[in-house]
């Protein structure tokens, strides 16, 4: 907790620091922090509206499903079987393969090209030449 709320919320300490505050300041202090007591009280009051709408929203849900003979437990079971996520691809196979300085580097000829491709191809080469067998 800050310093400050540590003296606010500690009843001889928030004493002592609010010793040299004059009678007026002590009210202006006050007034500020009843007005913010208001508006915190407010904001919680429309919370609570808007969490008994929702509330009153599960409530007929729960009525409905209960009066179609299910239970909570049914829906448990659909909602699992209905977020099933499609299974990921396998990924695609190189198409292209260059070494340089012994190392095997493999493009599948999908997104941006490799640096090392660009550079061959930029200088004269054509790309069927790095093709492995078999991938046309």
């Amino acid at each position: 907790m800050s310093d400050f709320l540590d003296i606010l919320t500690h009843g001889r300490r928030f004493k002592a620091a609010v010793k040299e505050l004059s009678l007026d300041d002590l009210r202006e202090t006050a007034a500020k922090l009843e007005k913010i007591i208001t508006e915190r009280q407010e904001e919680e009051k429309l919370e609570l509206e808007a969490n008994a709408e929702r509330n009153a929203r599960i409530a007929e849900i729960l009525a409905q499903i209960e009066n179609s003979g299910l239970s909570i437990e049914d829906l448990g079971d659909v909602t699992s079987s209905v977020k099933t996520a499609k299974p990921k691809r396998a990924p695609r196979p190189p198409k292209y393969q260059i070494t340089i300085d012994g190392e095997l580097i493999q493009w599948t000829g999908q997104g941006r090209m490799p640096t090392v491709f660009k550079q061959q191809v930029d200088s004269g080469k054509n790309m069927s030449e790095f093709l492995i067998p078999g991938m046309e």
